[in-house]
This record gives C-alpha cells, sequence and structure tokens, in this order.
C-alpha cells in the first residue's frame, strides 16, 4: 500500500500565488501541511534552503521542493492527477492552458496582484500602473468570455485556478469589477467547483 504524500505549502493567507496551489491541494483531496512564511521567516537560512530567491509559495513533498506556483501546480498534476481535466494532454488545450499560466504570471500579477498590493500593504509599485495594465487584461478578458464558460477549456483547468484569486479581490486593490460582467460570471463559477475555498476578503481601500 502506497503511504499517504508528506506536503507542506509555505504561504500567507493573502498571497494569491500560495492561495491557487492550496486550492488545488484540497481540490485534489491531497493532506498537507501549512506553514505560514511571513516575510521575517522568508529570510531565514532554513527558508532561503528552500528557495534562495525568499519567495512564496514553495512545496516540499518529501524530498522533492517546488517553487514557484504555476510550477507548483502542474507538478501537482503530473504526480498526483495526470489524467485530469485539470491539465488536459490535448496540445491545443494544454497550449491554451499555459497562455493562460503565463498571463497570470505576467498581466494577472503586474495588474491587479500589484495594485492590491500597494492599497493594502503599501508595498512598491506603480499604482496608475498597475491598474492600467489591470484595464487592459480584463477588457481582454471580457470579450474572452463571452463565449466561454472558462478560460482554456468548456471545464475548469488550472487556468481558471492560477488567475482567479486576484481578480476575484481586484477591488481591495481599487479596480472595479462592475464593468465586466462576463468576468464576474466566470469568477462565480469557478467559486462553485465543489470544494472550491476562496482566500479571505481583505478592507476596501478608501476611494
Amino acid at each position: 500500500m502506497n503511504r499517504a504524500p508528506s506536503i507542506t505549502l509555505y504561504g500567507t493567507p493573502p498571497s494569491g500565488h500560495a492561495h491557487r496551489v492550496e486550492v488545488l491541494l484540497k481540490l485534489l483531496g491531497l493532506p498537507y501541511s501549512y506553514v505560514t512564511a511571513t516575510v521575517d521567516v522568508r529570510q531565514t537560512p532554513e527558508f532561503l534552503a528552500l528557495n534562495p530567491l525568499g519567495q512564496i509559495p514553495v512545496l516540499q513533498d518529501d524530498e522533492a521542493v517546488v517553487c514557484d506556483s504555476t510550477a507548483i501546480l502542474i507538478y501537482l498534476i503530473e504526480k498526483y492527477a495526470p489524467d485530469s481535466p485539470w491539465l488536459p494532454r490535448d496540445p491545443k488545450t494544454r497550449a491554451e492552458v499555459q497562455r493562460w499560466l503565463s498571463i497570470a504570471s505576467a498581466e494577472v500579477r503586474f495588474g491587479p496582484a500589484t495594485a492590491r498590493a500597494v492599497s493594502q500593504w503599501n508595498m512598491a509599485g506603480n499604482l496608475d500602473s498597475a491598474k492600467a495594465i489591470a484595464a487592459r487584461l480584463f477588457n481582454f478578458m471580457e470579450g474572452h468570455l463571452a463565449g466561454r464558460l472558462f478560460l482554456a477549456a468548456p471545464h475548469p483547468t488550472l487556468a481558471d485556478l492560477a488567475c482567479y484569486a486576484y481578480i476575484a479581490h481586484a477591488p481591495e486593490g481599487g479596480i472595479d469589477l462592475s464593468p465586466y460582467p462576463h468576468i464576474q460570471a466566470w469568477l462565480g463559477r469557478v467559486a462553485a467547483i465543489p470544494g472550491f475555498t476562496d482566500m479571505a476578503p481583505l478592507p476596501l481601500p478608501a476611494q
């Protein structure tokens, strides 16, 4: 009998990067422990031995250490659910998923995620630039989702998990989602996936 995996996820609850990994762990039914890796923890020699860049999330699976949220998503599927619809095997759909994983690491990261970080924690970044990136992304997504249920396929994939959190919580960065009904409908469909759990909301910034 195979023993249960020994998985540890290092992250923080407000991190959308860590959230996408935690959601997938739950949806796959994988047991795991969670270590809250705040900024001071990420500067310790122990953490830097796991990820010399000092970034979260980090996944430790027995002896394997995987850094970067999208890399972790792919690792978990390839190891524990290779035939699942989360990462389809046909080349066209798989390429579509990869496209959205890249968008999650670029436009989502530098748009709504940065606006939220600047607004909530006064982190370094240009709020106006982040909002402009978000507006360009959301205008594109609104058209893309006009005739689709999910981002990369007719069913949920890693693309949806990777993009969800920072877009759903964009108002916490001062970005209004009301002009984007198709995005809002998509967010509702992702949130309705059985077993899905959202991040805890943060206060909206003063207008």
